[in-house]
């Protein structure tokens, strides 16, 4: 283990330099002595210091009740080994001898200890004893160019094994700082995604030296917080084979999909109060960057889709790092003054870009849609391997977006959702009128089962007189007196989408030719039965009203036929009533069964809800008691995995989120799908 280096040599302790340096100057066998010098002058402060000082990385314990076993161990180096020290030094060079005596200079000549020395137990004559076996005249930090030791107040200590040699078995006291910073100098990233260690046998435990001092343990080592928040993958297929197509009834094009809101640090810093359970070192962008990018490079997605991205970290950092991964990626910041938006990215390895549309949900002039959010909707072509032929495989349309957070405004959040809505009708709607497979996700700021996710499900909601809040279900503002309620039509008819979710022109495309009629076809009408009826009311005015067209002779009675032209459309607006015709259904069914407890994919103030989703193209089942909750059947998407979600109580348990784990007050979402690859 490598503890903190001392700020006066390298890697060693202050005031006392490296082992490979001693050898290099005095040779191996005078470095041992020193060595045992060195662990003698540490066992002596340990016992002396009647304060707490710090060598570099070592400290000396504060003065306790067992110096005597100290003095015992003093007294036999005095007697037993001074006279072996002073014979060997005798013999070797003078640099051996310079050394040596400023070694013991440092031992026992050290002029801040003068008043501990009166104080404690040990003895004047055993000091001038050991003074008058080596007449010392220079300091060892002078001969070695170190300065003294400074004097330092401040944390907490303990003193944990460490073996310097098999024959040396001593013990260094460390600051508790030093271990956390020990642990904290590592990449906070690969911490988190690494597996625990395992814990050492109690037989190989290190032995403390002695018996007398009390030993004091280190802090326990928290749980990690990847084994709290284990996520399992629920595989509902078999697996693929190696060009990434899985078999079955027919080849699948196969691939993996990751929604993910990942907290705008702009947005975190505005709202602060919502993150103080959160030591500060977790909240910065560098720590949560390297976490994020992890994470991404773990589960390996094939399609990424971001919400609260800020704006100067995607240009900076996350889409150079996307691109040295193999993402292609397109971004759409919020309008306005805001700083963060969505970014979808893709492998191009996988798919090909047919085409991107931006969508702002910001109308002027219009009240109910003066906020800033956004979304991005991609059309891609998945890329089979050329392998298989001449196959092919259906577009794929993806949606990304972030409404409105307002619990309040569930109209905007409406109005927000039929736009996009309208984009993705247009985007993948196919020649014949059908629709391609279709991903919709992101933060819908919704609850399960409320309104809003109703309507995406099903397809439709009647809204008329609906309090507004209860639209997202996220808060209960039942107890207000005043209550916002929908008003049929929700939004107006300029804003060009109708009921039904689809913007006007490709609900009702014009006629490409215009019929031609020729004059005597019209004057025909000019003397029909119709024209020649007087209208109920109308005043009697001689010679104007009271005459009738004559009718030329050889017209018929009646001239109108059956198969007139057809008369123009008219935009139809239901009373109340909004739809569209994707089908969509959910990839996760909100529940934890095996833990009895609701699906959260995040925690604001403590409390877990769910507001973000993956919805994908799915027929509804007609059997609607199946234990998993899928009601939906497979069509041309179909769903082969996802990555399990967490209940409120587990959250609890790692402090929340963000936690040094997961740098996001979100959960990442992540599903497997598979698409029928279509023969010529």
């Amino acid at each position: 283990m490598m503890y903190p280096a001392g700020p006066g040599s390298g890697d060693s302790p202050e005031g006392f330099s490296e082992q490979p340096r001693l050898q290099s100057q005095i040779g191996n066998h005078t470095a041992q002595i020193l060595d045992a010098f060195f662990t003698c002058r540490k066992n002596a402060l340990l016992a002396k210091s009647s304060s707490t000082q710090v060598e570099g990385s070592f400290a000396m314990a504060p003065r306790g009740p067992d110096q005597e076993e100290c003095e015992g161990l003093l007294q036999q180096w005095r007697e037993e080994g001074s006279s072996q020290v002073l014979s060997t030094l005798s013999e070797g060079p003078l640099v051996d001898k310079g050394l040596a005596q400023s070694s013991l200079a440092l031992l026992m000549d050290n002029p801040g200890e003068q008043d501990a020395v009166s104080e404690d137990k040990w003895s004047s004559r055993q000091l001038s004893d050991l003074r008058a076996a080596e007449n010392l005249e220079e300091p060892f930090p002078e001969v070695l160019g170190e300065e003294p030791l400074p004097e330092v107040e401040g944390p907490v200590w303990t003193a944990v094994p460490m073996q310097t040699g098999p024959q040396y078995a001593d013990c260094a006291a460390l600051p508790m700082g030093a271990l956390a910073a020990e642990q904290w100098e590592e990449d906070p990233a690969v911490v988190a995604w690494s597996i625990a260690p395992e814990p050492m046998p109690q037989e190989e435990a290190l032995i403390w030296p002695f018996e007398g001092l009390g030993q004091l343990q280190p802090p326990p080592m928290e749980i990690p917080y990847h084994e709290i928040l284990w996520r399992e993958w629920e595989d509902f297929s078999t697996q693929p084979d190696a060009q990434g197509l899985e078999a079955g009834d027919g080849p699948q094009f196969q691939f993996t999909l990751m929604s993910y809101n990942i907290l705008a640090q702009d947005l975190m810093q505005q709202s602060s109060e919502l993150y103080l359970h959160c030591h500060p070192d977790i909240l910065s962008w560098n720590y949560r960057f390297a976490n994020l990018m992890q994470e991404f490079q773990h589960w390996d997605p094939d399609i990424l889709c971001l919400q609260e991205v800020q704006e100067d970290h995607y240009w900076e950092q996350l889409e150079p790092s996307l691109r040295m991964m193999g993402f292609t990626c397109f971004y759409k910041r919020r309008t306005g003054c805001k700083t963060d938006g969505c970014a979808v990215c893709y492998k191009p390895t996988r798919f090909r870009l047919l085409c991107a549309s931006p969508v702002e949900y910001f109308r002027p002039g219009l009240e109910l849609l003066n906020r800033d959010n956004v979304g991005l909707v991609l059309l891609l072509q998945p890329l089979v391997p050329e392998g298989l032929g001449q196959v092919s495989v259906a577009p794929l349309c993806v949606a990304n977006t972030h409404v409105l957070y307002n619990p309040r405004r569930g109209d905007v959040k409406l109005a927000q959702m039929a736009i996009l809505l309208a984009e993705v009708d247009k985007v993948a709607r196919l020649s014949d009128g059908s629709h391609c497979p279709i991903i919709l996700c992101g933060d819908l700021n919704s609850v399960p089962d409320s309104p809003l996710y109703n309507f995406i499900r099903d397809g439709e909601l009647q809204y008329h007189g609906m309090p507004a809040w209860k639209v997202s279900g996220q808060e209960d503002f039942s107890h207000q007196l005043y209550q916002r309620k929908l008003q049929a039509p929700l939004w107006p008819s300029s804003l060009g989408i109708t009921d039904c979710c689809q913007y006007i022109t490709f609900c009702h495309p014009k006629r490409s030719e215009r019929l031609q009629y020729s004059r005597d076809f019209l004057l025909r009408f000019r003397f029909c039965d119709v024209a020649c009826q007087r209208p109920v009311g109308l005043v009697l005015i001689e010679g104007v009203t009271d005459t009738k067209p004559e009718r030329p002779a050889g017209w018929a009675e009646s001239v109108l036929e059956e198969d007139t032209l057809e008369p123009e459309p008219v935009l139809p607006r239901t009373v109340g009533t909004i739809q569209h015709c994707l089908h969509l259904t959910s990839v996760y069914t909100h529940f934890l069964p095996q833990h009895g407890r609701p699906e959260v994919t995040t925690m604001p103030l403590g409390l877990g809800t769910t507001v973000d989703y993956i919805f994908f193209s799915a027929e509804s089942c007609e059997n609607r008691n199946r234990t998993d909750r899928r009601l939906c059947q497979d069509g041309t998407l179909k769903l082969l995995g996802r990555l399990s979600l967490l209940s409120e109580e587990i959250l609890w348990a790692a402090n929340g989120l963000p936690n040094p784990f997961c740098s996001s007050d979100h959960l990442c979402l992540l599903a497997s799908f598979g698409m029928q690859v279509i023969a010529p």
